[in-house]
């Protein structure tokens, strides 16, 4: 998706996000995953009410919810800044822990923005297209061949959890900044923690949608409740659901 996403919010962004990796003097975590040279940044709607406009922007939430259905999560939120001279990450998929058959229906549903220029040169993501369609998930650390998704700034990747994907090796001298947005359909276990990463005084301050995309509701009167009572009764007491079996 092009030009989905305003360039004064792509600043905004980028500058919050040196913000903290300056004040929580945030390092790369040195492992073949996620990188020697790259910093990430997660649970990134614990960290500033900026982050808020991410999950539910209007250009690419109707498309997730396409790919996965109105009750999907919010399933991390997380920054990838890819700095110069990082090595390739390891092609892999988003649902490769989840233990179903493939190809299947698509259960996660994940996004790149842009907040620089992706090229080929400074680690866009690469991807092997089709490759949701296969039986199998890539065998780790082995070379697959890939093209680099290239974007300009402001730009949205989206993707089948299935996808053959990852992170570019950047051999320039500029730092790849992007926003990692990833979702899950409402029966899947989310990847970061929502309800108990993000302090319940955070939670309340947050748009209903938000709150329904971090689980603060029942999926399809059934996953999710408490004692038949939706939990986003935790946040302000008023939240109800109408259970599948008392239909």
């Amino acid at each position: 998706m092009e030009d989905a996403i305003p360039a004064e919010f792509c600043d905004s962004l980028t500058e919050e996000l040196l913000r903290i990796e300056k004040e929580e003097g945030i390092v790369p975590a040195a492992n073949d995953f996620e990188g020697s040279r790259t910093v990430r940044i997660y649970n990134l709607l614990a960290r500033g009410a900026i982050f808020e406009r991410v999950p539910v922007h209007e250009s690419v939430l109707p498309i997730v919810e396409g790919v996965l259905d109105p009750g999907c999560l919010i399933s991390s939120l997380s920054s990838i800044s890819i700095g110069p001279g990082e090595a390739a990450q390891p092609i892999h998929a988003d649902d490769q822990l989840i233990g179903l058959a493939k190809p299947h229906a698509p259960v996660v549903c994940n996004s790149m923005w842009a907040l620089s220029d992706f090229t080929e040169a400074n680690g866009a993501t690469r991807i092997v297209p089709g490759s949701h369609t296969r039986d199998h998930s890539p065998a780790y650390g082995k070379h697959h061949e890939s093209a680099a998704a290239e974007m300009a700034r402001g730009s949205v990747l989206i993707w089948h959890g299935s996808l053959w994907h990852g992170g570019g090796a950047n051999r320039t001298d500029q730092t790849r900044v992007g926003i990692a947005m990833n979702y899950c359909a409402g029966f899947i276990r989310q990847q970061e923690n929502q309800q108990l990463g993000i302090p319940l005084e955070i939670a309340r301050g947050f748009s209903p949608r938000l709150r329904e995309l971090l689980g603060y509701g029942v999926y399809r009167g059934l996953i999710g409740h408490i004692d038949k009572q939706s939990p986003a009764r935790l946040l302000d007491g008023s939240a109800t659901a109408k259970i599948v079996w008392d239909r």
